[in-house]
């Protein structure tokens, strides 16, 4: 079986019926005011109509409210809740739908460290002092060969040129959002068919 692919960041429904019809199995959508990629609900529901039951979606949330949360997984049906910022154990339970926590890798990550985390799934991205995501910035994949990614997810400066050797790696998901940019929040066509089909394929 090939491994997921996470199109996150999608800001128009184009883009989402683009990552549906290139094989995406899930996009994110942002709800963080901070990035460029964030949308309000009103932003977000068209997006939701486009894709309907054809992809997964995920909510991706950053020290946000509960009701805050409650209130966009309600009205968008959203499959997956994304913790990207600082958030506790007791903020990843309780939920309806499965969690991804984030953890912004500073150095290597050990198997222990996986398997502590709280959440149906966790996702690693790069590290960056002042952004929760969507820097661009690459991160090392040495060291995650030796680990069980089954509940991993791989992001953070994934693009179509090295997504190959992600998902090499068997991870659950590789998650891509500035990597097939043309501008912040605005996908190229190509790059994100590239970045599909180099995932799919690989190892």
């Amino acid at each position: 079986m090939s491994v997921r692919v996470k199109i996150c960041g999608v800001t128009r429904a184009e883009d989402g019926e683009l990552a549906v019809a290139c094989g995406a199995d899930m996009i994110g959508l942002n709800f963080y005011p901070p990035s460029p990629r964030s949308l309000t609900l009103e932003q977000a529901l068209p997006i939701r109509r486009a894709v309907g039951d054809r992809c997964e979606v995920v909510g991706v949330f950053v020290n946000a409210g509960r009701s805050y949360i409650d209130q966009r997984l309600r009205e968008l049906g959203l499959d997956y809740l994304q913790f990207h910022g600082d958030e506790r154990d007791d903020d990843l339970t309780g939920w309806p739908v499965r969690v991804i926590h984030v953890v912004r890798q500073q150095g290597a990550i050990s198997a222990i460290e996986i398997a502590a985390c709280k959440a149906d799934l966790v996702l690693l991205d790069t590290w960056h002092p002042q952004l929760f995501g969507g820097t661009g910035q690459a991160r090392s994949l040495d060291g995650l060969g030796s680990l069980a990614l089954g509940r991993v997810i791989l992001s953070g400066g994934l693009s179509p040129e090295n997504v190959g050797q992600a998902a090499a790696l068997r991870p659950y998901a590789v998650d891509v959002a500035s990597g097939i940019e043309s501008v912040p929040g605005i996908k190229d066509p190509v790059k994100l068919r590239s970045f599909i089909l180099n995932a799919k394929s690989a190892g």
